[in-house]
């Protein structure tokens, strides 16, 4: 598995058997997360909105841009410094426990966030904090 990993959050980028392009039928890209994943949910993104500006204090997230583009932004503690990364369809993010985020869309984005917990078993899902607001 390859990654590039700032303080927290880390990008994942998948691997791709080229005999799946190849056979001329497009191709197979795979991520293998290192946490059992528990629950994932279909999120969509209007143009110069945010889904985020929280952490998650009990589970793990990642997150796969299945299309379109935007920010994701972080705020690592202890010294509260803004990170930015930016994401695109095939962009698949790993946000540990705690990590404040949160997604800007720039045009219109769908993504798949996978959790390592499902959120109706969470006694506090997200906590909201100020990340990026406009």
């Amino acid at each position: 598995m390859s990654k590039l990993s700032d303080e927290r959050m880390e990008v994942f980028f998948p691997t791709c058997n080229v005999e799946t392009v190849k056979d001329g039928r497009g191709g197979i890209f795979t991520w293998v997360p290192q946490d059992v994943i528990k629950e994932f949910n279909l999120l969509y993104f209007t143009p110069g909105t945010t889904r985020g500006n929280h952490y998650h204090p009990e589970f793990i997230e990642y997150f796969l841009i299945v299309e379109g583009s935007g920010i994701a932004v972080t705020l690592d503690a202890p010294e509260m410094k803004q990170r930015i990364i930016h994401v695109s369809k095939g962009s698949c993010l790993r946000t540990p426990i705690g990590v404040r985020h949160t997604v800007y869309a720039i045009t219109p984005l769908t993504a798949v966030a996978m959790l390592t917990k499902p959120w109706d078993d969470c006694k506090t899902p997200i906590i909201r904090e100020d990340i990026f607001v406009k």
